[in-house]
């Protein structure tokens, strides 16, 4: 039955485009037909038909939802527009058919009912597509000036900056502005100027708002841009509002800075005689673990929950990190096909302890969906190694145990196309160490063969 369940829940993305093509046929063809009305028993029809279809797909998207491990709160506005979809299908059935004795539905607009279904498949077909490719899936391929300027540009980091050439940054190019494109853009730019503010270059800054000048140079109390920043949050003059990202303490720093020095467009950071402490936070990070630096949703609560009550041992790899670790220590029976399970958090997994468990060579081909994985444990199993070759997609794997395994010598050339792999440990495996030394790897690898023997020392000698 579960088998099943699963089957009918995985056809969603398939069955979902079926009342889509209905009921958009069907408010085509009220269009062309408003005015002769000869083809009100047809299109009544086709609306029937896209609320069958689209009462197939709630289910089907509810069974996806049940069995993939779906947060609710993910789902749950895709969900019920997608019933209200198929609820106002039907009820323009009802309006359209002429014998319907519903009374009242034909004291409703047609044109009223047509609107509300393309607003409602507009709103499930969007929420749809942002579970399955990301809120930003329709934004991300727009030009990052174009995207800048209309405050939407979810992909910044803060700017940074080189540690040999600090010096000879420009302060405003290179650091306020970028803060300012960030933080302040969404509210302040050429699309939407709110208070009359545009913030998106020099000259917005210099000719200021509806409120006068927003920089003194030299005087932070009395500039606005710096002096709202650092208004208690919960104040009504508070920038940016409390429901937008902050400001970073660096950043509002900076910015400090900047205004003391005179509010400079042109000078660099040398020039302004600025100290190499001020922009610590804008120097790169040097990642000393084996975790790839990247940045990831949040796994909702439910979603948590419903991992470890498979038997999953879940945990953050930090208290600041989204990024996880999953260990089957408590799930020996773990098979390939389990690896589903662990689906809904694909991309928040770095760390996955499959040691121990039933787990073939199958598994490799799954665990490629796994993007940010970097330590992978696959000891104490069958695994022979046919097929690892699979494992070179995965461009953040640092670490790969394949101790105590049926893993054999032939294979072995395969992982020489593991670029960003670090530690590779072979103990107890059918890899002898005399010939694995003619295969070529890259100098970083480090290849832990075991079998370590301790050197006697003159005390192992001594009787008591």
């Amino acid at each position: 039955m579960e088998v099943i369940q699963q089957l009918i829940g995985r056809l969603h993305p398939v069955v979902v485009h079926l009342p889509i093509g209905f009921i958009i046929t069907a408010l085509l063809l009220q269009w062309i037909d408003r005015k002769e009305n000869q083809l009100e028993v047809v299109i009544a029809k086709i609306f029937l038909w896209g609320f069958i279809a689209a009462t197939i797909a709630c289910i089907s998207g509810y069974l996806l939802y049940i069995g993939e491990g779906y947060s609710f709160d993910t789902v749950k506005f895709h969900l019920w527009v997608g019933v209200a979809t198929a609820l106002f299908s039907v009820l323009m059935y009802f309006r359209i058919k002429e014998t319907s004795q519903v009374e009242f539905l034909k004291r409703i607009p047609k044109i009223l009912f047509s609107f509300l279904l393309l607003f409602l498949i507009s709103i499930t077909g969007h929420l749809g597509g942002s579970i399955t490719h990301g809120s930003d899936y329709l934004l991300d391929p727009l030009p990052l000036s174009i995207k800048t300027a209309l405050g939407i540009d979810k992909s910044y980091k803060m700017p940074l900056l080189e540690e040999a050439t600090w010096e000879e940054t420009h302060l405003y190019n290179d650091v306020i502005q970028p803060v300012l494109n960030n933080k302040c853009l969404s509210c302040h730019n050429p699309k939407k100027s709110k208070g009359d503010l545009q913030l998106h270059n020099a000259e917005g800054l210099i000719k200021g708002g509806e409120n006068g000048d927003v920089i003194i140079p030299k005087d932070i109390l009395n500039s606005p841009i710096y002096a709202r920043l650092i208004l208690p949050l919960d104040h009504e003059d508070h920038m940016p509002p409390k429901e937008k990202t902050q400001l970073s303490k660096e950043e509002i720093a900076v910015i400090k800075a900047w205004i003391e020095t005179g509010s400079s467009f042109d000078k660099t950071i040398g020039e302004l005689e600025l100290q190499k402490p001020l922009f610590a936070a804008f120097f790169p990070k040097v990642n000393t673990t084996n975790y790839p630096d990247v940045t990831v949703d949040a796994i909702p609560a439910d979603t948590i929950i419903a991992i470890r009550k498979q038997g999953f041992h879940i945990e953050p790899i930090s208290e600041t990190s989204n990024l996880i670790r999953v260990s089957c220590i408590n799930k020996p029976t773990f098979s390939d096909v389990d690896i589903d399970l662990l689906k809904s958090a694909k991309q928040q997994i770095v760390y996955l302890d499959l040691g121990n468990t039933e787990v073939s060579d199958a598994i490799f081909e799954h665990l490629t969906k796994f993007p940010h994985l970097a330590t992978l444990n696959l000891s104490h199993t069958v695994i022979t190694g046919k097929n690892i070759e699979k494992l070179a997609s995965l461009e953040h794997l640092r670490s790969l145990n394949l101790t105590h395994t049926q893993f054999k010598e032939e294979y072995l050339p395969a992982i020489t196309s593991f670029k960003q792999l670090k530690n590779l440990f072979l103990f107890n495996t059918q890899v002898k160490q005399p010939k694995s030394q003619s295969v070529e790897f890259h100098n970083d690898l480090n290849i832990d063969y075991g079998n370590y023997q301790l050197p006697q020392i003159a005390t192992d000698t001594i009787t008591y």
